[in-house]
């Protein structure tokens, strides 16, 4: 059932523009909130007791408790100071803020026992700026130096564990880690892959054509075969969905529904059920056996490319040329989780064969996923090009081909490009008859298919001769810069 889209007239939809436009430019969103008092101090007084708690015991000259006003004052971040052995003539008192020297080694005179807030900063480059010999030097003699501190104003030095104790003088006395240089993540090695050339074209055994089934009247997007039952499905640019019977090479089914081209096609690996996809932004599940619609999944706002089913949770996965991904429930027909990463067409998406993960193609970039909300795990950068499609094998060697020809070869775990393959087009055929259609490995995995626009099929497989040592990994431990997307 087509439902019916609302017309509305040209001065209603001019009147829509214009209200989105005043309420775009009306408001004034960059304009600061103004500061509250009371919150301010509430969030200083968090920041000072999680950031600053270290050092909240240090000392501080008496003489600016007495401009404020004797024992028990409160300083401008509500913290309460006290005085020590009151009626002595010392110089120093317990404080909740700190007049802390400026860096390791710096003596307390007049001009560093200011109380002040560090920038965060500004205390980090020091932190860096110091070797790491040196700054533990330094700290040793800065924390004994506190020690004299406490024995001058007659206070016992405060017993710490030892293992806080050693971690403070490792930090210069603080435990903020935030002050401290982190090590930079490293991309582990990857595993080693031989490489992949070109077999032969065409039939695996003799290369020979075996079968043309005929009675699409436009071009043929997708295909597959069933393994619960002797059916191949078949759609097109024709809007035509057909299942054929191989034991008589005839079509049998027909599923009308999709109002454009149908780009792709999926079977569930436990039940009857078969998944398309078009270009009238919707995915439709049909029902085998009886060419039932059991649901129209809806909500993309552009062409539906790839559709890929699972027997786990989500068990649809579908990529559209709206630049989203979305994750759907079967049961439902609605979306479980859309994901919005990537900022062009996803036209390729593919399921790792053993992990609970899968991978979308995009020209920004190839992403890897985590079931089942769909987590962020890495970026596949490098294949500069319109992805058509994607192959994994259970090995982890994931297959990228696109729209120049071009097809590259990645480690799944390290997202590692350890090949990159351009196969020249057949003779007789341009040079822009060299993109990839399709890619898919046969059942025992050690064989790569890849359809091309030249008219051929290409057979792929390991190179036998090659070892680690004639193709090593050229590989460096980089450090990964990881993007959210």
């Amino acid at each position: 059932m087509v439902e019916e889209v609302q017309k509305h007239s040209v001065h209603t939809l001019v009147f829509r523009s214009l209200k989105r436009t005043h309420d775009m430019f009306v408001a004034d969103n960059a304009k600061p909130v103004s500061l509250d008092d009371r919150s301010h101090k509430v969030k200083m007084a968090v920041k000072l007791r999680t950031e600053y708690g270290s050092v909240l015991h240090m000392p501080v000259l008496k003489e600016n408790a007495r401009e404020k006003g004797a024992h028990g004052v409160i300083d401008s971040y509500g913290h309460k100071q006290y005085l020590q052995n009151q009626g002595d003539d010392d110089e120093y008192l317990i404080t909740g803020t700190h007049p802390y020297p400026p860096g390791p080694g710096v003596a307390l005179t007049a001009d560093t026992k200011i109380q002040r807030m560090p920038s965060e900063s500004a205390a980090q480059s020091l932190a860096v700026a110091l070797p790491p010999s040196q700054s533990k030097m330094e700290s040793n003699r800065t924390a004994s130096s506190i020690g004299d501190i406490y024995r001058h104003a007659g206070i016992p030095e405060r017993s710490q564990p030892p293992g806080l104790t050693l971690a403070m003088m490792e930090a210069g006395g603080n435990k903020n880690s935030a002050l401290m240089a982190k090590k930079a993540p490293t991309m582990p090695k990857p595993q080693w892959h031989p490489p992949w050339k070109l077999y032969r074209i065409w039939d695996l055994a003799s290369g020979k054509l075996k079968l043309s089934l005929t009675g699409h009247i436009s071009t043929v997007r997708g295909v597959i075969v069933s393994g619960r039952s002797p059916y191949l499905f078949s759609c097109g640019e024709d809007k035509q969905v057909k299942c054929w019977d191989l034991e008589y090479n005839k079509v049998i089914r027909h599923y009308h529904g999709h109002l454009s081209a149908v780009y792709g096609l999926d079977l569930h690996p436990t039940i009857d059920v078969l998944v398309t996809c078009s270009r009238d932004s919707t995915a439709r599940i049909w029902d085998v056996r009886t060419k039932a619609s059991v649901h129209t999944l809806a909500g993309h706002t552009n062409a539906v490319a790839t559709v890929k089913c699972q027997a786990a949770e989500p068990q649809i996965i579908t990529g559209s040329h709206d630049t989203t991904i979305r994750l759907w429930d079967l049961v439902g027909g609605k979306t479980r989780v859309t994901l919005t990463n990537h900022k062009k067409s996803v036209r390729a998406v593919v399921l790792h064969p053993r992990q609970y993960t899968f991978a979308s193609g995009s020209p920004d970039n190839i992403k890897q996923w985590k079931f089942p909300d769909g987590n962020f795990i890495q970026n596949l950068s490098g294949h500069s090009a319109i992805i058509n499609t994607l192959a994994v094998n259970s090995d982890g060697v994931l297959v990228s081909g696109a729209d120049n020809g071009t097809m590259h070869l990645w480690d799944w775990r390290t997202g590692y490009n350890f090949q990159r393959v351009h196969a020249a087009v057949q003779p007789g055929s341009l040079d822009s008859e060299s993109g990839i259609f399709a890619c898919a490995f046969d059942q025992s995995e050690s064989r790569l298919l890849t359809a091309e626009a030249d008219k051929t099929i290409k057979v792929y497989r390991e190179d036998d001769t090659a070892t680690e040592e004639t193709h090593p990994v050229n590989w460096k431990p980089e450090i990964i810069k990881r993007k959210r997307f």
